[in-house]
């Protein structure tokens, strides 16, 4: 099982809504994003980043929550991120609790 699909898993059996994509281009292209009330971001996507995302979004004002998930050791990840106003950067492996507790924290 892979960590998008353990993630969904996860957050549907809490009782949210959840829609997962495959890339950041197919969440951009959905046009869901003015709609999606939390994102769970891995800084490391196919073509997109996780962080190119978030300044796209930003850019077009998009106030979308954003939890950033990463299994890399990259120091300025983290502080790029939270300077743009991620709610959470959860390393990797973090427990469900973690995870949950960043997206009630999002959604409040």
């Amino acid at each position: 099982m892979t960590m998008s699909t353990a993630i969904e898993r996860l957050i549907k059996s809490s009782g949210f809504r959840v829609q997962a994509f495959a890339s950041a281009e197919d969440f951009l292209r959905s046009g869901n994003h003015r709609d999606t009330a939390c994102l769970i971001l891995d800084v490391r996507l196919p073509e997109m980043s996780g962080l190119e995302l978030q300044r796209q979004l930003a850019a077009s004002h998009s106030r979308v929550p954003i939890i950033f998930v990463s299994a890399h050791d990259d120091q300025e990840a983290p502080e790029k991120a939270l300077r743009a106003g991620t709610v959470a950067f959860l390393s990797k492996p973090f427990s469900d609790e973690a995870l949950l507790t960043a997206v009630r924290s999002a959604l409040e």
